[in-house]
């Protein structure tokens, strides 16, 4: 197919936006469809994408109605019957997920990939900076802003080498045909799409038999799954203090984080990290690993770990003062929550921790509300908003209520709306504050940061 101009239903996402940024690039014309303006869509306006707005056939550019040269790129958060993407059906266009571009493109390059329920981003933007700023080099598209970048998109010429996030909803990464793999959990999610934590994990362990052989999976040791390589595929196992790959002599002070990287037949000592907390240290390992199998030098990649920056909405300190902390994170399953405020409690051992949290799914809150409250239990208050739906319709009796009541007996503990947040949060005494979610939540997160700041 002699591609010339490519539309994208469900243009704003963090993953699509990357892969319209790869077709700029490229020079295609592109253009596409969101439900809403935001940050993201208004920088891909600025870059050169028309961008609508309302759900209406009339206004697809006529540069994007030649089903020959025009392919169709969506994603499955927009609606099977969307009037543009039954146009588009009904009238033979080439039509693909994103997951299947990416695919493609995975297919002629060598593609590190990353999957697991939770720590993607964060450990494939930490891959893919000590590759790009290494001799080695690699084209990535991640699943969040690079702060050292300021983009989801890294792109080389020269370079074989693709970084991509291997995402498991709707079974995503089947599509993709990675060189080396890592897997940094497999706690269950999307269970409204696997039905099962048994099928969820399966589908694990079909994604691992696409690994191509010459390759290999840097698998985080002890997670409940079962590897099924084809032959010729190298397995290596990782974790903060065990594994092929681990760290040793790790010192946590001063606000800063250090070690000694340990890999099967090297050692690197004095290893510092750019972002220090504590959950960096796994997630750097098995960046390592990746970047130490890439061929990247020892001296690059001790560089590249202290210097890495991070990802816009991962942990993402806002204010950082000796009095008052706020930060911003996408945490939204409850082992990314549990693992968030224990990093923040090991930062902060003596300070007081308000969470505002914005569920995300109804059908994830119906499956994991006692592992919600559990994990936001370890702060010392907690502030609920509503449950922010994405995809999904309202299931009757799940709300936010049933996180807040089952919360620990003492703690601090209210609901709010989005609207109210910050007028909520002008009264508090905030010592150490986080958001939390992967909904909208982030929109506040400006006015919170301003209020906070002139105090």
């Amino acid at each position: 197919m002699d591609i010339r101009s490519v539309y994208f239903i469900g243009i704003g996402g963090i993953g699509m936006s990357a892969l319209v940024r790869y077709f700029l690039a490229k020079g295609k014309v592109v253009a596409g469809y969101d439900r809403v303006s935001c940050e993201l869509t208004e920088c891909l306006v600025a870059e050169g994408v028309q961008i609508h707005y309302e759900e209406n056939v009339s206004l697809i550019p006529s540069a994007c109605l030649n089903k020959e040269t025009t392919l169709v790129v969506w994603t499955p958060a927009v609606p099977n019957n969307h009037a543009e993407l039954v146009y588009f059906r009904t009238n033979g266009f080439e039509i693909q997920k994103r997951a299947q571009v990416l695919g493609t493109i995975t297919r002629s390059s060598k593609g590190l990939c990353v999957a697991g329920t939770h720590g993607k981003t964060t450990t494939s933007a930490m891959i893919a900076h000590l590759l790009y700023q290494s001799h080695i080099g690699c084209t990535a598209f991640l699943g969040g802003i690079s702060k050292n970048y300021t983009t989801n998109l890294l792109l080389s010429e020269e370079s074989p080498y693709t970084v991509v996030e291997a995402d498991e909803f709707d079974r995503s990464f089947h599509w993709l045909t990675p060189y080396m793999s890592v897997i940094t959990s497999s706690d269950p999610d999307h269970l409204d799409i696997y039905g099962t934590e048994e099928a969820y994990l399966k589908s694990f362990e079909e994604y691992t038999e696409l690994i191509r052989p010459g390759g290999c999976l840097v698998i985080r040791k002890n997670i409940t799954l079962r590897p099924k390589v084809r032959e010729n595929v190298w397995v290596y196992t990782y974790s903060k203090d065990e594994g092929d790959f681990h760290a040793e002599n790790i010192r946590i002070g001063d606000g800063r984080i250090c070690m000694d990287f340990v890999a099967p037949d090297a050692r690197m000592n004095d290893i510092s990290l750019g972002v220090p907390i504590t959950i960096n240290i796994e997630n750097g390992v098995a960046a390592m690993a990746i970047a130490y199998l890439t061929g990247v030098r020892a001296e690059e990649i001790k560089q590249g770990m202290a210097s890495f920056q991070g990802v816009d909405r991962r942990f993402d300190f806002k204010i950082k003062k000796d009095n008052l902390v706020f930060l911003s994170d996408y945490a939204h399953h409850p082992s990314e929550i549990r693992q968030s405020l224990l990093s923040i409690r090991e930062l902060y051992k003596e300070k007081k921790i308000t969470v505002v949290f914005q569920p995300h799914l109804y059908t994830r809150t119906r499956d994991f509300y006692k592992d919600f409250a559990s994990a936001l239990s370890l702060a010392d208050e907690v502030i609920l908003m509503d449950i922010y739906p994405a995809r999904e319709l309202p299931i009757p009796g799940v709300t936010s209520q049933l996180i807040y009541d089952n919360l620990r007996p003492g703690i601090e503990k209210s609901r709010c709306s989005k609207e109210n947040i910050v007028e909520v949060l002008k009264s508090r005494d905030i010592e150490i504050l986080i958001t939390l979610g992967a909904g909208d939540i982030e929109d506040c997160v400006p006015a919170i940061t301003q209020i906070l700041a002139s105090r």
